[in-house]
């Protein structure tokens, strides 16, 4: 009950600040027009229109809440905008020679003309969107064009924030000089600028300008899929902050010898991905979903459980495997959804028995051990840290949907070990918090942000060497390029986007590698050597991390399996209530790990540990788990992964040539 009513406090506390000024703004105005006081009927005026746009823009939370009470923001500017026109009168700036007249009539047509502006806009739209979205395709074949300027066509908010501003501004004038030039000319610019906008947005109604309706589109799908002939697929739903989970196999999807598809169902996910040359298609009807049954594709790769996977495991053509996005002894790794696949890829023993022991209705034969592709960039360990820092990476994971304590150390332990590190003068901390964190329980999201406080206060007085200029102006340039690299920008709809995004120019694969590596590299060489860093974001990447880091601490999670790819020592915060012994039982992947406990007391002598010269007594036993949980060096991951999917590949043709031998003659 603690956490919703603390979440509950602060979405109040987020409410007033807005709430407070629109209300002042509305109160200066009825005195100024009761009292006949010009500063008060416009300094209303202005007051609200400010925090229109400086505030309530932004604060996305509020203005939802204000919606709700039907306090929307033409409804907030119509109160601003009737407002002011009784202060006009009232001012007597408005005199009896029909002036007030032809004034109210021209803010009513700026009204009449936003209206008109959504409708057409809404218009357009609806027939700007296609049934299936693509990226890195030549979607030229479904009428794909430029879109129409934002401000008409899609930003209406900003429009009418606009409009408000230049009305009170022309009204303001009226009110200041006791004319009415101002405000006549103010309405009449309005009126012109929605008029001109409006019918230009009108053109992209008529017949040349209309993209492909359903029939045709399906049409340019079927011809587009017969052409390309995809052979495996990566098969992805989920909510904005889950990208991450289909991001991490891109690559080695790339690597394989095989024609590869993303299949993706959310719209707004086409843009989500991270850069990649692969074709993309987005499918979001169950309908459409359904013509890869004759595309050609024979496996699909799952990198996460979803509501909409269960409508493409109807398709009997196609293999499903499921492959996951991250292996750790957490019950979520061993889901009793997995059964719904045809088989189900992990990365070495200790998963196949994770999976034995979860009697969660996995076929052992089903389990196919692939080891983890992806993990190539992470460099191996080199010994005790020589320089004047130990950098220690604390990547904790997420709260997750359960509210176990165990799942995560930022509520309980993250603060003290945070405090414990900081305190050590030589210690370089990196902290990489997961992108969900307080997702579910305001607490972790609470926790995480008096972590960044804490670490930017130490990095604030710490008394590090400059920075280097050379890499700060590389990271500069690195960042351009990526920029350059990245996409289309700003200011296209999704039918625009497709056009710009079409099939990659060869050699942008390998040039986008070369600036991420540029960038990350600058990256870390453009801040003191003890310089104390929050990482967030895609990048740094966080086997980038890894690779910068002595120490690792993080919680049970596929953070540690994939960090001991490179046999770095690494602790484990126990927030389960556990005993350490209970704790090492329950979780192999901290058999090779030091233990730490919510008080963060033992970092004083794993730093010691991890800084001692010569052997370190616990790098046998990550080295042996390292093989138990990826599965063995030779042959590679990737040799492995491709085989996996070449024979789950030649299955699929074996049931095909089954089927097809029973079907009836004609």
């Amino acid at each position: 009950m603690r956490p919703r009513l603390g979440a509950l406090a602060s979405v109040g506390r987020s409410l007033v600040a807005p709430v407070a000024l629109t209300a002042v703004g509305y109160l200066l105005q009825v005195v100024g027009v009761l009292a006949g006081a010009v500063w008060a009927v416009v300094g209303g005026a202005v007051l609200g229109a400010l925090t229109e746009v400086l505030f309530l823009r932004r604060a996305r939370r509020v203005a939802r809440q204000m919606a709700r009470a039907q306090f929307t923001l033409p409804v907030r500017q119509l109160v601003r905008d009737g407002l002011l026109l009784g202060g006009l009168a009232r001012l007597d700036v408005l005199r009896a020679d029909g002036t007030g007249a032809w004034l109210l009539l021209g803010v009513l047509g700026c009204w009449a003309l936003h209206f008109l502006c959504q409708a057409v806009a809404g218009a357009v739209r609806a027939r700007r969107r296609l049934p299936v979205v693509t990226r890195n395709i030549d979607a030229t074949g479904l009428g794909v064009n430029r879109a129409p300027p934002s401000l008409f066509a899609q930003r209406g908010g900003v429009r009418l924030a606009g409009v408000g501003l230049l009305l009170t501004a022309g009204m303001a004038v009226s009110a200041g000089t006791g004319g009415p030039a101002g405000a006549l000319a103010a309405v009449s610019l309005c009126a012109l600028v929605l008029l001109a906008g409006t019918a230009y947005l009108a053109g992209w109604l008529l017949p040349h300008r209309r993209v492909a309706d359903e029939d045709a589109a399906m049409a340019w799908l079927d011809a587009w899929l017969a052409e390309y002939r995809p052979t495996v697929g990566l098969y992805f739903s989920g909510g904005p902050a889950s990208a991450y989970q289909a991001d991490m196999w891109l690559t080695t999807l790339a690597q394989l010898d095989e024609r590869p598809l993303i299949v993706l169902r959310e719209r707004f996910m086409v843009q989500k991905l991270e850069a990649t040359d692969l074709p993309i298609l987005c499918l979001p009807k169950v309908a459409h979903l359904m013509r890869l049954e004759h595309s050609g594709l024979k496996v699909l790769l799952h990198p996460s459980n979803s509501g909409k996977t269960s409508q493409v495991l109807r398709i009997p053509s196609i293999k499903h495997a499921f492959i996951n996005h991250g292996e750790s002894d957490k019950l979520s790794s061993c889901n009793p959804y997995a059964k719904a696949y045809d088989q189900v890829w992990v990365a070495g023993e200790a998963a196949r028995e994770r999976y034995q022991l979860a009697e969660v209705g996995v076929d052992d034969r089903d389990v196919v051990e692939v080891g983890r592709p992806q993990l190539a960039p992470i460099e191996p360990y080199a010994g005790p840290p020589t320089g004047p820092y130990t950098t220690v990476l604390y990547a904790p994971t997420w709260e997750g949907w359960d509210g176990n304590p165990g799942n995560t150390s930022v509520v309980l332990a993250g603060e003290n070990i945070v405090r414990a590190l900081l305190a050590d003068p030589g210690v370089r901390l990196l902290y990489k918090p997961h992108p969900m964190t307080g997702s579910v329980d305001p607490r972790a999201g609470a926790a995480d942000h008096r972590i960044r406080a804490m670490i930017e206060q130490a990095d604030a007085g710490r008394n590090a060497q400059a920075a280097d200029p050379d890499a700060r102006a590389a990271l500069e340039r690195a960042a351009r390029r990526l920029d350059a690299l990245a996409g289309p920008g700003e200011g296209a709809d999704e039918v625009e986007l497709m056009l710009r995004q079409g099939p990659p120019e060869p050699g942008r694969a390998a040039a986008r590698e070369e600036a991420v590596r540029a960038w990350e590299a600058a990256y870390w060489a453009g801040a003191p050597p003890g310089a104390h860093r929050v990482v967030t974001g895609p990048r740094p990447s966080l086997f980038s991390c890894f690779n910068q880091a002595d120490l690792l601490i993080s919680d049970v999670s596929s953070v540690v399996s994939d960090h001991l790819s490179s046999e770095k020592p690494y602790a484990v915060a126990n927030t389960s209530g556990m005993t350490e012994e209970e704790f090492r039982a329950a979780f192999p992947t901290v058999r090779a790990a030091t233990v730490l406990g919510p008080d963060g007391a033992g970092v004083p002598g794993l730093l010691r540990t991890v800084r001692a010269p010569g052997p370190d007594p616990l790098a046998p036993a990550r080295a042996a788990l390292k093989v138990r949980l990826l599965g063995p060096a030779e042959p590679p991951s990737l040799v492995r992964f491709g085989r996996a999917v070449r024979a789950l590949a030649a299955q699929a043709e074996a049931r095909q040539r089954r089927a097809e031998a029973r079907e009836p003659l004609p």
